[in-house]
């Protein structure tokens, strides 16, 4: 990659900024100061230093959020905040996008990457790849929506849903359940309940796969995947 790209990739200004730092002596290669804005590098192998601190390359980031609600599943919109503006601009320059996404009002775990295949992997249908929710249901849920939602329940545009798996940790006039579904259709755990009369008034995702909500991030706190994660992501395998 030509330093001058390496430089401009990472938020280090533009193109043109970058060479102005490589002709001000302010890049080194492998503790050399290099000033040709063309010189090609390899940042996995060389280090690459900027005023004397080292420069962190990575190809890919794999970032998880507590996605907060009033934010949208977005990388950009006119006139609503986006899970992307609430990253740093660190993170920003490798221009990442959500994976998936949840609905304006609904909380919890979004992976957040720029692989767009291992974000293939993880949306295509094909893949079957199960999403776990926890909701608040405003009714009482019963083993007749359990049976219901393992057979596949009509939403209100005549789409049959998948088979889910549907766990009550509470019922009662305000119901607490657990809800693993292989889809993704729009609003659709709040569309499955509506097809069995009941109302969803809290949504959150807890898992997507092998990847759980890290429960010490506040809402709209995000890290980084563990080496670990990003590879029982890549290796995973529905079963």
């Amino acid at each position: 990659m030509r330093l001058d790209k390496l430089l401009a990739n990472l938020g280090y200004g533009s193109r043109k900024e970058a060479k102005q730092l490589l002709k001000n002596g302010a890049v080194q290669v492998d503790g050399v100061v290099v000033k040709d804005a063309k010189q090609h590098v390899d940042p996995a192998v060389q280090t690459v230093t900027l005023n004397g601190e080292t420069i962190e390359y990575k190809e890919f980031v794999y970032l998880m959020m507590n996605k907060p609600p009033g934010v949208l599943s977005a990388t950009e919109d006119p006139s609503s905040e986006t899970v992307i503006d609430l990253l740093e601009l660190e993170d920003q320059v490798y221009e990442p996008f959500p994976v998936g996404r949840l609905d304006k009002d609904t909380e919890g775990l979004l992976l957040i990457t720029n692989d767009g295949q291992l974000a293939h992997r993880l949306l295509s249908p094909k893949k079957h790849v199960p999403k776990t929710y926890f909701a608040v249901i405003d009714g009482e849920v019963t083993k007749d929506d359990i049976l219901a939602f393992a057979q596949g329940v009509v939403l209100d545009d005549g789409y049959e849903t998948k088979p889910g798996e549907l766990v009550i940790l509470k019922s009662g006039i305000r119901s607490d359940i657990e809800l693993t579904i292989t889809e993704g259709k729009f609003h659709q755990v709040k569309r499955m309940f509506e097809a069995v009369g009941k109302r969803v008034v809290y949504l959150q995702r807890i898992s997507m796969g092998p990847l759980k909500l890290d429960e010490t991030l506040e809402l709209g706190e995000y890290r980084e995947l563990t080496e670990e994660e990003v590879e029982q992501l890549k290796d995973y395998q529905v079963k």
